[in-house]
């Protein structure tokens, strides 16, 4: 058995450097999303690690096994008859045996460990038999749904459709539900007697559950459970008291019935309210007020202990009140998970992010699915990450994407708007990426300077738009100028002159005729 002092000095040093890995993982600083949970994750799984190891270490420092005592007695003093060394050749052989039956089991391989917790990503490369390029498989891929995004937004869909299947609730549109969960609020126009639906029931239970699960992937470092636990401990109080909003106890909703603009009329057998006495007095002939006042009565007068009747109610109004707890209890929750902070920043992203992909048209949607489908993965960007691209001098751009103004590559859409291809003008010695720029680069200063060192007119040059090489350009202002001339003389030729006789020539014609004194 291993010693407890030797248990406790290696479990000391396992915590710090399980604290030294936390502080290098909290120091990566990553701009993309992915990269960003990847992280957060990284850290809680550290923190995980290191509050079993605590655990494990105070019940050492506590005894609870019993074997320190022993411990001590055997380091102190040996037992009568036996050598001072006995203890110390009995250990030293258990460890030399333990090392040569597990000879890579060291400090240095725990340290190996530490070291692939922090600077590994989990993604996996995989070679299928019969494809040429690997396959790449990235944990995180199958944890968020595509509308999550790896956790930068919320996938509310299944919420949203089971609340506008609601009876009694408001129709909203998605960013109407996203804009009334920001407010902290699980519907709006629902009664008590909608809310104590099944349906309504099974919409606060898949809301609570996937808010759970959502902070569980996307924020491991949020510390969720100790505020579910204070909040349940807050609605018990109130709920017991009968002060939860919108869920107020059953005898405050009769005074409420009775005292809706001195109206309300209570039936305590039916429970019900009637806003009218007409409608209550017709109501007290019915079968159905019959049978329950009747049930009522001989259930009463089978229990003397039981006076007017009135048990029937009041065990219907706990056996109601019992129901209606669990969903006012999720509501309450619900309520004040949507209240913590990362969630209303987050449900305003998802908003706007809703109301970008609903101005976008079906090929621009096609274009960015596809584009994501293409997209390698990113690897994980560490704190020195930007000094080694500008020791190195390279970018990581695997499809060759055109580079911005930064000399990063340009993102998504960059195909719609047709910045993949370069164009050469040989004209201004500049190279152009995008169709757009290409076609606003004809009628700019350096182009138009270019044209004249040519010796090409910039007035009226419609004719050299698309013209790029020196020498299409001289073969098409030579082209023109013949043509000019050409045009000049047809439109001397088409002079026309008459003689006395009434015939009808051409300028040079006429002259040549007048000359020769014909005419």
């Amino acid at each position: 058995m291993d010693s407890i002092i030797e248990t406790q000095r290696s479990t000391h040093e396992e915590i710090e450097r399980y604290e030294q890995a936390l502080a290098e993982v909290l120091l990566q600083n990553p701009t993309a999303q992915k990269n960003i949970t990847r992280r957060d994750r990284k850290a809680a799984d550290v923190l995980g690690r290191l509050g079993g190891l605590r655990k494990e270490l105070v019940d050492f420092y506590e005894d609870l096994p019993g074997l320190r005592p022993r411990e001590l007695q055997l380091l102190s003093a040996p037992q009568a008859g036996e050598d001072d060394l006995a203890e110390f050749y009995t250990r030293y052989n258990k460890i030399k045996d333990f090392h040569q039956r597990n000879p890579g089991i060291s400090s240095r391989q725990m340290i190996s460990q530490v070291d692939e917790l922090v600077k590994g990503d989990g993604i996996q490369t995989v070679h299928v038999e019969g494809d040429a390029e690997p396959t790449i498989i990235d944990p995180l891929d199958s944890i968020f749904s595509g509308e999550e995004a790896h956790g930068k937004y919320l996938d509310m869909l299944l919420s949203h459709s089971q609340y506008m299947n609601l009876r009694g609730a408001t129709r909203l549109s998605y960013i109407g539900f996203l804009d009334m969960l920001k407010q902290g609020k699980v519907e709006r126009t629902l009664e008590l007697k909608e809310k104590s639906s099944a349906a309504y029931l099974e919409y606060v239970q898949t809301l609570y559950n996937y808010l759970m699960s959502y902070f569980e992937r996307a924020l491991p470092l949020v510390n969720i459970q100790a505020k579910i636990k204070e909040e349940e401990e807050k609605f018990k109080s109130a709920w017991e008291a009968g002060q939860v909003q919108g869920w107020e106890a059953e005898s405050s909703t009769k005074s409420k019935a009775q005292n809706n603009n001195g109206e309300g009329i209570w039936c305590q057998y039916c429970q019900k309210s009637y806003s009218k006495q007409t409608v209550y007095d017709a109501h007290l002939n019915s079968d159905k007020h019959k049978k329950k006042e009747q049930a009522s009565k001989s259930s009463s007068s089978s229990d003397p202990s039981k006076t007017n009747g009135s048990s029937a109610p009041v065990a219907s109004t706990s056996t109601y009140r019992n129901k209606l707890e669990i969903p006012a209890r999720l509501t309450h929750l619900i309520s004040a998970i949507l209240s913590l902070p990362p969630i209303p920043e987050k449900l305003a992203h998802t908003r706007s992010e809703t109301e970008r992909k609903m101005a976008l048209t079906a090929r621009e949607r096609e274009t960015e699915l596809v584009e994501q489908e293409e997209a390698p993965a990113v690897p994980i960007d560490l704190g020195n990450e930007d000094e080694d691209e500008e020791d190195d001098g390279k970018i990581y751009n695997p499809l060759k994407l055109p580079l911005g103004f930064d000399g990063k590559p340009i993102p998504t859409l960059y195909k719609l708007h047709g910045l993949g291809v370069t164009f050469d003008c040989e004209i201004c010695q500049q190279r152009i990426q995008g169709r757009r720029e290409f076609d606003k680069h004809f009628s700019e200063g350096k182009h138009m300077l270019g044209l004249r060192a040519l010796g090409i007119p910039t007035s009226g040059n419609r004719h050299f738009l698309g013209i790029t090489s020196i020498s299409d350009a001289l073969a098409l202002a030579e082209k023109l100028k013949r043509e000019g001339r050409a045009s000049l003389q047809e439109a001397e030729r088409a002079e026309e002159f008459e003689d006395e006789d009434g015939n009808v020539y051409d300028k040079k014609t006429y002259f040549d005729l007048k000359k020769q004194g014909l005419l």
